[in-house]
């Protein structure tokens, strides 16, 4: 494959121009592919959810792409900072929650500067689609307040509150598999992906702890089994077994979890809410923000604080002299 170092590499230094413009050509031609390399596999798919959003949108207007966004330069060969403005409105008018919009407009964004790198947009028009701006917190509830329909699919506005002994009824179970799969959620935070990846070999009982990856950071963790965790495992695991832990997938374990939730009277209860559940417990617990982070596989310190639910009483965490 011809690339942009070869290209230079073989160029005399007289010829020094010529071979730029050819390394920018070489370099151009790769740049989608490039990008997708750097990316995870999760992260590239809900790109493309994003794009075949957004090629939804204009097709709706008339405007059919016939070729991928997410790996076609020439896709968006046309587009403009007016189409995806008007990509945001057109969300709103569908019903899509705030903060949709605002990671599809970011994804927009990025394809849009790769495009701009092939040629195929001009600097002038990625400079005008950059200034095309989705909702910050408070705005996103005032247009929410101003339209019919600000919800569209399944995922919920606000995480579902857990409380304290309600968690304790989730972990017992009589059901081993049920138990083992509620005491990793609430008192592990794992995510539902992370929990249908979970194999026999991620948890040691000899040493009382659980070994598994998180896709999402592109980490591998060990933590510690709480007591109601291990106790569930070495239930679960009283069988010998191999391979897959659960044998199930994400769709069946939010399935599973909305049941025992609704066993419970906890309407629409998903793992999401258990991750929360586990973020405040910690955070109240003491937890310092460093340690929550790492465990629970964020990249930021903010991420932490949007999981964590307020107390009922404002200042109950505040001390004085």
């Amino acid at each position: 494959m011809t690339t942009a170092l070869t290209i230079i590499q073989s160029a005399p230094l007289a010829q020094l121009g010529n071979a730029g413009a050819a390394a920018n050509r070489a370099a151009a031609s790769h740049v989608f592919s490039a990008y997708a390399q750097r990316r995870p596999a999760n992260t590239l798919r809900r790109q493309r959810a994003d794009l075949d959003c957004f090629a939804n949108c204009l097709a709706s207007f008339g405007a059919n792409v016939t070729q991928d966004l997410s790996s076609e330069p020439e896709a968006w060969a046309g587009i403009t900072w007016g189409l995806v403005a008007a990509f945001v409105q057109w969300q709103l008018t569908q019903g899509y929650a705030i903060g949709s919009i605002n990671v599809r407009l970011s994804t927009v964004k990025t394809y849009a500067t790769l495009a701009m790198q092939t040629g195929t947009l001009s600097p002038t028009e990625l400079a005008m689609i950059k200034t095309v701006s989705g909702f910050r917190h408070g705005e996103g509830r005032n247009v929410d307040a101003g339209r019919s329909t600000v919800r569209r699919g399944a995922k919920k506005a606000e995480a579902t509150s857990v409380g304290a002994g309600q968690a304790l009824a989730l972990k017992d179970q009589a059901d081993p598999r049920d138990a083992l799969i509620m005491c990793i959620l609430l008192d592990h935070g794992l995510r539902c992906g992370e929990i249908a990846s979970l194999d026999v070999s991620a948890i040691d009982l000899a040493a009382g702890t659980m070994t598994f990856y998180r896709a999402k950071v592109h980490k591998t963790q060990t933590h510690r089994l709480s007591a109601d965790t291990l106790r569930a495992a070495m239930k679960h695991l009283a069988t010998p077994r191999s391979g897959s832990l659960f044998s199930t997938t994400t769709r069946e374990i939010n399935r599973r979890v909305g049941e025992l939730g609704q066993a419970l009277g906890i309407e629409r209860l998903s793992p999401h809410d258990a991750r929360h559940y586990w973020a405040t417990a910690a955070a109240r617990g003491k937890t310092d923000p460093k340690s929550l982070q790492d465990a629970g596989g964020w990249t930021s310190p903010a991420m932490v604080l949007r999981y964590i639910e307020s107390a009922a009483i404002a200042n109950e965490g505040v001390r004085l002299g």
